[in-house]
Parts: structure tokens; sequence; C-alpha cells
């Protein structure tokens, strides 16, 4: 773009023949230089934002904990776990998707520790976080074909003057159907690529935290109290308090295996719960089967093993780490023997001190993984090759033998779709489109999304009349018509921002005198950790 201007010469300037002239024009010439500039920049960015990246901010809690709404920003009291806790607007009397400023100061409800079970009914004043600031990618999929697991912002069929951001589960031509949580396409599974997978963990127990005061009451087990979950098996050896409360070690002879067992009666059990959501609807929430433990292990010397066991509908799988220099996954048979699914050897450097070792088993799959190695163990994708799906509590347990030790143990559950309604009385009250039985093909051009807080999200599942289009017309209920893909979302550029001085005497002196309103805003500052890529479709 080229911007014409009268040249100014004469006299008055001093013409370009002389030397303050020719410094005159000089300057004459930058300044025009500028000005172009900030219009080529201007236009361009009108262009970008009009035609390829918009920036949204997320109003609902629907996509946590990959995205957040409104929230409460939150940490337990007792062992000082951090987690999030919805903004319901309409507990407080505002409508629906309305987002209150960074400066609200209200009572969240009583909340539950993700990690040690604690429940909290302090009816502490905390601020209300804005949500998570987000970049989309617009026009994208005028040129490319959306994939499964993208995380996409689309017109609301009901309301299309709404933009929605939800996950993209099935795509035109495919059969959907929700099984125990895991999304089966034309009766196969449909497994997440191994990024989506990472942000999709959510925390069953993490053992770095741990209550500062266990008889506080309103922990989970008998009398409130908090017990280590984790315990001894039969005549097992554990020292569960080797270098204080988070460190385990054992001290056994290399042909004796003693075992850890997490006990559910006194940690959180395996369900499908939302710490971001309102307690009250835990006890409706389904059992989730597929978990991951880790831990970081060393051992004395290449005589010892360490390693986890995983159960699924009652079949155990067992990944194992011989620091000899082998990996194993194996099935366990009810006679306690093993069938071998994978083995691999690996290089293990007594020199390099301790490794992170992880076990999951996710859409039929099991990975073993030993610092940067990983061994994979494929169960099928048919509907019953991990075993026929029921309602079995999982079991983990921790194994090892020799001289151990082992820090940052933690058990995390997968993403858990749900395929029912729940009522207001927390049961659980009829089932949702393309739950299990009820498979729900689509039509070209039409997609099934559904949003990753999966008891709290208004999606594909729910929807309860067709979708509006122009000139009268309808699109088919439950499904998103292609020309209403708007974009796809790929980067958290500022997370929901919180008040690190909230509650102290520089906050307190804030709120009086307010000509402190600029410094106010300045510090709350963006959760840097959630600054992040939103990962989706394929591992590519």
């Amino acid at each position: 773009m080229k911007i014409w201007f009268l040249s100014w010469e004469g006299d008055a300037l001093g013409g370009k023949d002389t030397e303050e002239g020719r410094r005159k024009h000089s300057a004459v010439d930058g300044l025009v230089g500028t000005l172009e500039w900030l219009i080529v920049a201007f236009a361009t960015t009108l262009v970008f934002i009009v035609f390829e990246m918009q920036a949204y901010t997320i109003p609902t809690g629907s996509m946590a904990e990959t995205l957040r709404g409104a929230h409460f920003g939150l940490r337990c009291p007792q062992c000082a776990y951090r987690y999030d806790y919805d903004f319901l607007p309409q507990y407080y009397g505002l409508g629906r998707n309305a987002t209150p400023g960074v400066n609200v100061d209200v009572r969240p409800p009583g909340t539950r520790c993700p990690s040690c079970g604690y429940r909290s009914d302090s009816g502490k004043r905390r601020p209300v976080l804005k949500g998570d600031r987000i970049f989309v990618v617009k026009c994208l999929y005028q040129f490319a074909e959306p994939k499964r697991w993208d995380v996409v912002v689309f017109k609301n069929p009901l309301n299309p003057q709404e933009n929605y951001i939800k996950r993209l589960i099935a795509l035109p031509g495919e059969t959907v159907e929700i099984v125990d949580g895991d999304i089966y396409i034309d009766d196969r599974i449909a497994r997440k690529p191994r990024r989506v997978q990472e942000e999709l963990w959510m925390c069953v127990y993490d053992n770095d935290y741990q209550p500062v005061n266990p008889l506080a009451g309103n922990f989970k087990s008998a009398g409130g109290v908090w017990r280590q979950p984790f315990v001894n098996a039969g005549d097992s050896k554990w020292n569960l308090r080797a270098d204080g409360p988070t460190v385990f070690s054992l001290d056994g002879a290399a042909d004796e295996v003693h075992t850890l067992v997490y006990d559910t009666r006194t940690g959180n059990d395996f369900k499908a719960t939302y710490a971001y959501d309102d307690a009250r609807f835990h006890p409706a929430m389904p059992l989730c089967s597929d978990l991951m433990v880790r831990f970081d292990v060393r051992a004395a010397d290449s005589s010892a093993t360490a390693g986890a066991v995983l159960s699924k509908y009652g079949l155990e799988y067992r990944g194992r780490v011989d620091f000899a220099g082998m990996m194993r996954i194996e099935k366990v048979l009810a006679d306690g023997s093993a069938e071998e699914l994978a083995v691999r050897a690996i290089d293990i450097d007594p020199d390099e001190g301790a490794k992170r070792l992880r076990f999951a088993n996710a859409d039929h799959v099991l990975v073993l993984e030993f610092g940067d190695e990983r061994l994979e163990c494929d169960l099928g994708d048919g509907r019953d090759d991990a075993g026929a799906p029921r309602a079995v509590m999982p079991a983990v347990r921790v194994f090892g033998s020799g001289e151990l030790k082992l820090w940052h143990v933690g058990i995390f559950r997968d993403m858990h779709y749900i395929n029912f309604k729940i009522g207001a009385d927390g049961r659980k009250a009829g089932m949702l489109r393309a739950a299990e039985g009820s498979p729900f093909r689509l039509n070209d051009d039409e997609f099934f999304v559904m949003g990753d807080n999966t008891p709290a999200s208004l999606d594909c599942r729910w929807w309860d009349r067709p979708g509006s289009a122009n000139a009268g017309r309808t699109y088919r209920m439950g499904t998103v018509p292609r020309d209403y893909l708007v974009g796809k979302a790929f980067f958290v550029y500022w997370p929901g921002p919180y008040k690190p001085f909230n509650d102290t005497a520089i906050a307190r002196t804030m709120e009086r005198n307010r000509g402190t309103r600029l410094l106010k805003m300045l510090l709350n500052v963006p959760d840097v950790d959630g600054i992040k890529f939103l990962d989706g479709g394929s591992d590519d």
C-alpha cells in the first residue's frame, strides 16, 4: 500500500538543495514512512482478525479443566493442592453466562479437594476469576477437514448468535456411541492422540500433598480423619515414611516382591468426579477404570524391580521394570501367574539416578514408560477386547523388590464421558443421545461435539430441538452443521487471572482506597502455568 502526499518544497522549509532543506525533507519522509507502516499494520491486523484469527474469552466451565470459564481459584486448606471451582452465575442472581469483573468477591459453596478429599465449607469470600482467553484460527475448516478431538468454536445451533466451544467427537457419516466413558465410532473405540490424552488426565490422589491436620475432620474415611490411602498388603515391608511422608522405601531381597495397595475406602475413589463441579452430584458419577499411576524410582542396584498393577473389569495388568534392563507388560491370570503381553530390553545406567515410571490403561491400550523409554500393548479396539464393560471398582497397586525409593507417587484417571442425565436430586435420570445401546448416526456435513467437563456440558447429547437455519429451515437435532463451524481453538494466551495478594493487608488497603484501582488491575496477573497450546486431531 502506497500513501501519496503533496511534496512540501520551498523557501519556508528551506528547499531540497540546501542542507537544512534536506534535513527537513528527510524528517517528512520519516513521518510519511511511519504513517504508511501504521496504516499497513492496522489493515493487516484487521484482515487477520476478521478472516484468520480471533481472540475469545471462555464464559463457562463446560470445557474444564482444559479451558476454564469464570471460576474460583482455590487451594486446599489442608494439603495445599491447587484446583479450580466453577462460578455459576445463577447461584448469585446473575444471568446465564454472565461473567463478573475480576474484582467481584463472592463466597463459593462447599468444595472437595481432588487429592486428599478434604471438604471445605469455609464460606470465605473469594474473587471470581475471568475465563481463559484463547486464540481461534478462523476459516481453517474451509481449507482443511476437521479432525476428531479438535477443540472447535461453532455457532450454537439452538441460538446461532452465540458461539460455543467444545471438543469434536464424531465426523460426517460416522456412528457414535458412548460406552463406559469411552467413544466408539462405527463400533470401534476411538483413541485419543497422545498429546490430548496428556491434557485430560485428572488427579485421584497425589502423595506430594499431605494434610497439615489429618484429625481435622471432613475427610472421607471413618470419623473424618485422614489416613494414608496406600497401605501394605499382607506382610509387605514398604516404609511409608522413609524420608518424611512423601517418600516410600523398600529394603528387601531381590527375590521377594512387596506390594502397596491403594485403599479407596480411605482415599478418593475412582468415580468420574470433577472438583470443578458441584460436589452434591459426585455420588451419581460412574466409575472410571481408565487409570494411570506414576512415581519417580531409584534402585540401589540392578537386582531390583519396580512396577504397578491396574485392574479393569476385574482383569489385572502389570507394568514392570527390571533394573537389569527389561520392561514388561503382563496380564495377571486367575492363578496368579502372568501372561507376557509386551517386552523390551533397555539400557539402565545406575548413575543416572531416579527416573519417572508410569503405567496407564486408557482406550484399550496399556502404556509403560520409564524415563524416555516407552512400551505399549494394544488390547484391541473392539467393545469387549479389554473385557466386557461392567461396574467393578478398579484397583491400583504398586510393587517392588530389592532396595528402592519412590516419591512423587500419584494416581490419575482419564476423561469419562457421561451418557446419562442427572436429576436435581443428584440421581441418574434417563439416558442421553448416543448412549450405550442407542448409537447415533451422522449424515453428510454433520458433526457431534461434547465438552471435556462432561457432566456439566450442554452439547449434542442434550439438545432437545432442531437447530435454527436461514429462511425457516432447521438442522437435525443433536448435530452441528458444517456451515456453523467457526474455527479451531489452538492457544490459551491469557489464562484466567488470579490475585497474588488477595486477602492480604495490601489487598485490603487497596479495597479501601479507590485511587489504587489501576494498581489493583495490574495485580490481577495471568496464571502462567495455564498458557498452552490446545492439542487435538492427531499426533502428526
